[in-house]
């Protein structure tokens, strides 16, 4: 294949490099994948407004997220399993974002752990939280945060139950992986990953094992993993994690006008307004079409973000149009993983950018943070 030009390349080469049962995790919604679905095509539904024979000329596409300087209002999203798409997945798409002057968000859920991606970045990294009935150990993991200088926590707060993947159910993918002669052939028809996973030490959760009481090895992993998330996880548990962390707080999963609402009064500085990339509850809205109305509703009083659906420039374009002070990218990057690793990030990085520069400059605007509602048709 030449260069990929677009997201959809790079996934269609993903596709053919990692093994299926990976790369289904990496693509999977949840149910009939509906919400899944809806978040890609509501942001065809948006058009953009035209505008000829104005200044084209010193774009900028900087901004701010969380206080924090920003080459452009992305920010990779945590991603569980980021380096079963990629050896050493984690370390390479983090040094990716550095390089591109975006954030990168750890999962807890994730290969390599925070002290791994610590070691092969020179500039803080964003670290996703997902709250634990052992809250001994949610506090180990904030404060191994804050000593990797992690400069931004986002919660996770949509991630209490698991929604049913169809998808990972039927490739009998689990946490962590068995094995079996099916996911042995799909693993042998990929023999470049394979290759590169060979290499790497990064194999098991890093985040959780050694870490969790009782959890030394990928045996003691699975039923760990299985009880551990805090089904009781309330906006009271909000407060004090935003004490113990003491910096920046992200809440992400937020869908409904008075979640929202609830989610400002905590003294958050910012929330994601998605639905965990149509994994959860299916069924529910696009992230994109109630991007608007909590915008209306709290965006007065808190910072607003958006992930879910993003698979162009343009969409980026579009969420920033109608109030989104940035967005986040899973998919887009893990394809771009998947494809090429580190190459393959930074390539997913420079394509939303691209499209991003050019439409600003046709719809008029030279500025990102000149970009509002007016490049919308029908909502100037």
């Amino acid at each position: 294949m030449a260069t990929p030009l677009t997201i959809a390349d790079l996934k269609k080469l993903a596709q053919r490099r990692v093994p299926k049962m990976f790369f289904d995790y990496a693509d999977s919604g949840a149910w009939t994948e509906s919400t899944y679905q809806a978040n890609e095509s509501d942001f065809t539904k948006i058009k953009l407004r035209q505008r000829v024979l104005v200044d084209m000329t010193n774009r900028t596409l900087e901004t701010t997220m969380v206080g924090q300087k920003v080459s452009m209002p992305v920010a990779l999203a945590p991603t569980g399993l980021t380096g079963m798409q990629h050896a050493d997945g984690e370390m390479l798409a983090a040094r990716a974002a550095e390089e591109a002057g975006v954030p990168f968000t750890l999962s807890t859920m994730s290969i390599c752990s925070i002290e791994d991606v610590a070691s092969v970045t020179t500039r803080p990294f964003w670290f996703q939280l997902y709250v634990m009935k052992d809250k001994d150990f949610v506090m180990n993991l904030i404060n191994r945060a804050k000593a990797a200088k992690c400069s931004a926590l986002v919660l996770t707060a949509d991630l209490q139950i698991l929604g049913q993947r169809h998808k990972d159910l039927r490739n009998g993918l689990s946490a962590p992986p068995k094995f079996t002669p099916k996911h042995i052939w799909q693993m042998a028809t990929r023999p470049f990953w394979c290759l590169d996973m060979l290499k790497t030490k990064h194999r098991t959760f890093g985040n959780i094992v050694g870490h969790a009481k009782n959890v030394s090895d990928l045996s003691s992993l699975s039923s760990w993993t299985a009880e551990q998330f805090d089904p009781q996880l309330s906006w009271a548990d909000v407060a004090w994690i935003k004490e113990k962390w003491g910096g920046p707080l992200i809440i992400k999963g937020i869908l409904d006008v008075e979640d929202a609402k609830a989610a400002a009064e905590t003294g958050a500085d910012a929330i994601v307004v998605s639905n965990h990339g149509g994994r959860q509850l299916d069924g529910a809205p696009s992230s994109i079409s109630m991007l608007p109305q909590i915008v209306d509703a709290v965006g007065h009083k808190i910072e607003i973000h958006l992930d879910g659906g993003i698979r162009s420039g343009q969409d980026v374009l579009k969420a920033v149009a109608l109030g989104a002070k940035g967005t986040y990218i899973g998919r887009p990057f893990l394809y771009g993983l998947g494809a090429m690793g580190k190459e393959g990030v930074t390539l997913a990085l420079g394509i939303l950018r691209k499209e991003m520069d050019i439409t600003m400059a046709l719809c008029g605007k030279r500025d990102i943070n000149d970009v509002n509602s007016s490049i919308i048709a029908g909502r100037q």
